[in-house]
């Protein structure tokens, strides 16, 4: 019965011979596409010779001598591998951020210097916990998906045998308390402290929160909404981005809501219709109207500025008062995030 064959990705005996300058080590290796072919390496001693060979048949394992990913490398060379990867994929500028942020805060100042042979569950799992611990649930289901790319790249090339993130424990993002909504009384109570407010009525942000009560739009893509999304004659308005603050690029405005639904028509109630019709009309640069924002929010210096972020509008309003002034104006339903956003 003859001699089993190699397995894939496997080697055979490494033998030595003497070279002109040193020694030479050769093996039989099996490669991905079945073929055995012949690996050698040159060394000044034996022992050299030896472990460059080693070293090649471990990358030629690994699936490439390039990029060079095994047991062996540290977890924040395979990360910058992974997010150049990242990078290439059509994902929201926002979402690659918060992917380097969870790197550069959470993953590589704890893990980094870790081989990948050297990540196993249970070290996944404190470290899961320790951010847990110390940022809550969210932020540690998004470190956990970051990891679990980093180690489904690994496994890609070998250098795992499973992804380690599958086996932790489940991280259960659970609210404090139930969410709850403001009451026609409430919002009726709203609209008129915002419009008694001499900088919120100075600052345009009345009309914005009805805008908001009007369509339930997220923050952004209310902000994101130019003149040419509305149709006053059929009562509709048509979302078609939103609004992204990023370190690198400051104020963007995405062409594509948050989700694949995101892009959509929503009919307006007649008094939003009757408030943008006001608002039209007093749109004195007329030429151009097509092409403004709808809602503008204005600084101290009367400086029209649009898109703002929700913290920025807040700042923006003068909301963050003494607690006396936020008491008197605050009813018993509406939760604590009155005292620090002017939205919905």
């Amino acid at each position: 019965m003859g001699r089993p064959g190699l397995v894939l990705g496997t080697a055979g005996t490494i033998r030595i011979y003497p070279a002109p300058k040193g020694y030479k080590a050769v093996t039989r290796y099996r490669d991905w596409d079945g073929k055995v072919r012949q690996v050698k390496r040159h060394g000044a001693t034996k022992g050299a010779a030896r472990r460059n060979l080693a070293a090649a048949i471990r990358d030629r394992s690994s699936g490439t001598a390039q990029i060079d990913i095994n047991g062996e490398t540290k977890l924040g060379v395979l990360s910058e591998v992974w997010f150049d990867e990242v990078q290439g994929r059509d994902l929201s500028p926002s979402t690659i951020q918060a992917y380097r942020d969870r790197l550069d805060k959470q993953i590589l100042p704890s893990l980094g210097e870790l081989r990948l042979r050297e990540l196993s569950v249970g070290v996944v799992d404190r470290h899961l916990a320790a951010v847990k611990s110390a940022h809550g649930p969210s932020l540690a289901k998004t470190t956990r998906s970051v990891l679990s790319g980093l180690f489904t790249l690994a496994c890609r090339f070998d250098a795992l045998a499973t992804n380690p993130c599958r086996d932790v424990g489940r991280i259960s993002v659970k609210p404090k308390r139930p969410p709850t909504s403001l009451t026609i009384d409430d919002l009726r109570r709203l609209h008129q402290w915002l419009s008694c407010d001499e900088q919120s009525v100075e600052r345009d942000l009345p009309d914005l929160v009805l805008f908001l009560t009007a369509t339930g739009l997220r923050i952004g893509e209310a902000l994101a909404v130019q003149w040419r999304d509305l149709d006053l004659d059929e009562c509709t308005v048509e979302v078609r981005g939103t609004v992204l603050r990023l370190r690198a690029g400051g104020l963007i405005i995405k062409p594509s809501p948050k989700s694949a639904a995101g892009r959509r028509i929503l009919e307006l109630p007649s008094w939003a219709v009757a408030m943008l019709r006001r608002r039209q009309l007093d749109d004195v640069d007329e030429d151009s109207s097509a092409d403004r924002f709808l809602i503008t929010c204005r600084r101290a210096d009367h400086r029209a500025i649009n898109p703002w972020s929700t913290p920025t509008i807040s700042r923006t309003a003068g909301l963050r008062g003494s607690r006396s002034d936020r008491s008197a104006n605050r009813t018993p339903s509406m939760s604590r995030r009155w005292s620090s956003r002017a939205v919905l």
